[in-house]
C-alpha cells in the first residue's frame, strides 16, 4: 500500500493544515503495515523510528487523518479499532465474529439504504465506513457439522 504525499499534503493544506513530520511518520507506518493496522501496531512501528513520539500523539493524529479522510476507521470482532488508507471511493466492511474474516464491501451497495433515508427521513447519511458483524459461510458451515 502507498500514498501520495503531494496528494496529502495539498488536501490538509486546502483544509487549513499541515503534514507535519508526526503525521508523516504515522501515515508511513499504516502504509507500511498495510491494511486494518491497529493503533497500537502504528505505535510500535513509529516508536522504533521516533522513540520520544507519544502514544497519545499518535492516537491523536490517527483521529485527525481520519477526520481528513485521509484515513478510514474500521470496526473489527471483538470491538477492535483498526486503520487503513482512504481511497478514493469508500467502502466498508463485514466482519465474521466467529474467525475475524474481513470482507470488503463495495459502497454502492449501501447506496439504495442511503437514498431511502434521505426519502423516507429527509436525513442525508454521511457514510464514509461501517462495518457488519455476523458470521461467514466457513464459520456457518463448520458449526452445522
Amino acid at each position: 500500500m502507498s500514498h501520495d504525499t503531494t496528494e496529502i499534503s495539498r488536501q490538509l493544506r486546502n483544509s487549513g493544515y499541515r503534514v507535519t513530520p508526526q503525521r508523516q511518520l504515522i501515515l508511513d507506518a499504516v502504509c507500511h503495515l498495510g491494511d486494518h493496522v491497529t493503533p497500537e501496531a502504528v505505535y510500535d512501528h513509529v516508536h522504533r523510528i521516533a522513540p520520544t513520539l507519544s502514544r497519545a500523539t499518535v492516537y491523536r493524529a490517527l483521529h485527525f487523518l481520519t477526520e481528513q479522510r485521509i484515513l478510514a476507521m474500521v470496526y473489527m470482532a471483538g470491538g477492535r479499532l483498526a486503520y487503513e488508507m482512504a481511497g478514493p471511493e469508500p467502502h466498508h466492511h463485514l466482519v465474521c465474529r466467529s474467525c475475524d474474516g474481513l470482507l470488503e464491501l463495495p459502497h454502492s451497495v449501501l447506496l439504495a439504504f442511503c437514498r431511502a433515508m434521505e426519502a423516507q427521513y429527509d436525513f442525508e447519511v454521511d457514510v464514509s465506513h461501517v462495518s457488519f458483524f455476523g458470521h461467514c459461510t466457513d464459520c456457518r458451515d463448520s458449526a452445522e457439522a
